[in-house]
């Protein structure tokens, strides 16, 4: 009788410590199934983030009332831009001042998308200045107007910058 009980004790444990190994294993399957779940979710939620932004875009700055202003450095000027200030109609539109990183990545050929707003079709004034230091050490500033002719469609125009001067084109 007593070899009946500790046959039953016996299996009774076994029966308690393979349980745990039993549910270990389900636990980790559905860990694993509800990761990927998440893994899953995130990345739609990603895609309808970026979708949101474009249609954000779309809406904030339509295509026939919008203006882009891309700044550059003339090839081959070694000036330290410093500070770089945009106005349009009078009223500030874009203010920057020039990490070095920046102004490195300019100096090489680099294009800055320095404004984009919504403007209405006609004639607009832009006026841009900026201050830097000549490769003697010398502080100076350079500003420069441009009558903006906006038509129907978006504007683009590239603000070229120069220690003599400050180009405008059209695109």
């Amino acid at each position: 009788m007593k070899s009946v009980y500790e046959a039953i004790v016996v299996t009774a444990i076994l029966c308690l410590t393979a349980l745990p190994a039993v549910a270990e294993d389900v636990d980790r399957e559905q860990i694993k199934g509800l990761d990927e779940q998440v893994q899953e979710i995130k990345s739609d939620i990603l895609a309808i983030a970026m979708e949101l932004n474009q249609l954000e875009e779309k809406l904030l700055y339509p295509s026939h009332t919008q203006v882009a202003l891309f700044l550059a450095l003339e090839k081959d000027e070694r000036f330290r831009l410093d500070a770089v200030e945009i106005l349009l109609d009078g009223q500030s539109v874009a203010h920057h001042l020039y990490s070095f990183k920046e102004l490195e990545a300019l100096q090489k050929g680099g294009v800055q998308q320095i404004f984009t707003g919504n403007i209405k079709s006609g004639e607009h004034q832009l006026q841009v200045s900026f201050q830097a230091l000549a490769e003697n050490g010398d502080s100076f500033e350079q500003s420069g107007t441009y009558l903006l002719r906006k038509d129907i469609g978006p504007a683009i125009v590239e603000i070229t910058l120069a220690d003599q001067d400050i180009s405008f084109s059209d695109r």
